[in-house]
């Protein structure tokens, strides 16, 4: 079955079978502790195929005990995962790295895949964060951090881009999507984070749903809530 047919039908089954998800939001650290993942009754824990897999859900199991910075749910995280292995992507581009979750999620496929994540932070603390979680486990060599205005650094990705990740400032989504989407290759991914809380950009949602050139699919939106839109080819 070719990839994007094969990712068409996934998206079809997460549609239905979206999860509750946690809310994330932009900005800093919030209560110390472990997170709560909400579950349906027929879902359960990650399960480790082998020891790299496994180390890179235990680095990203610490993460999630220690201070609560805005990062994706478990929900989000294995959606990311899961977009990023079927469609075989090559080179994932992450706006807001914060310390590092969602890039764990990706990590997980690229390592399968041969790809590799350019993820822009702009707070040089959880710059550092998201550096050691990747050092712990062990993806660093799949991984490049940018620090800086995202706004200003994408100006040297160069593509194709297979996937998009944005999950930084919701104003600034749309500068994103049209400084980028000329390099992302036809049949690739935008995925856009918290698409119902905290509010999106109403320009943003306008761009990626009434352009013939796009497809788009709202998923886990009892959470924070999952844009994905396809380039169409």
């Amino acid at each position: 079955m070719p990839r994007l047919t094969f990712a068409v039908c996934v998206l079809t089954a997460l549609t239905l079978f979206s999860t509750t998800a946690w809310a994330q939001r932009p900005d800093g650290p919030r209560r110390s502790g472990p997170r709560p993942e909400a579950r349906t009754p027929i879902e359960n824990v990650p399960l480790p195929k082998d020891e790299e897999e496994k180390k890179i859900l235990d680095a990203l199991q610490q993460s999630r005990q220690g201070p609560r910075y805005a990062n994706v749910s478990e929900a989000d995280g294995r959606l990311l995962r899961l977009l990023a292995e079927t469609t075989g992507a090559k080179l994932v581009v992450e706006i807001g790295t914060s310390t590092g979750e969602s890039g764990l999620w990706f990590a997980l496929a690229l390592r399968k895949t041969g790809g590799k994540l350019i993820t822009h932070e702009i707070d040089p603390g959880r710059a550092a964060v998201a550096t050691e979680n990747f050092k712990k486990a062990g993806v660093e060599g799949l991984i490049t951090i940018v620090q800086g205005d995202a706004h200003e650094k994408v100006k040297d990705v160069a593509g194709p881009i297979d996937i998009l990740f944005l999950d930084a400032d919701k104003s600034g989504y749309l500068d994103y999507l049209e400084k980028l989407v000329p390099i992302l290759r036809p049949g690739g991914l935008i995925i856009a984070h918290n698409m119902v809380r905290p509010n999106p950009d109403p320009r943003f949602l306008e761009a990626i749903t009434k352009n013939p050139d796009f497809e788009t699919s709202f998923l886990l939106m009892e959470g924070s809530g999952v844009g994905v839109t396809m380039k169409k080819r």
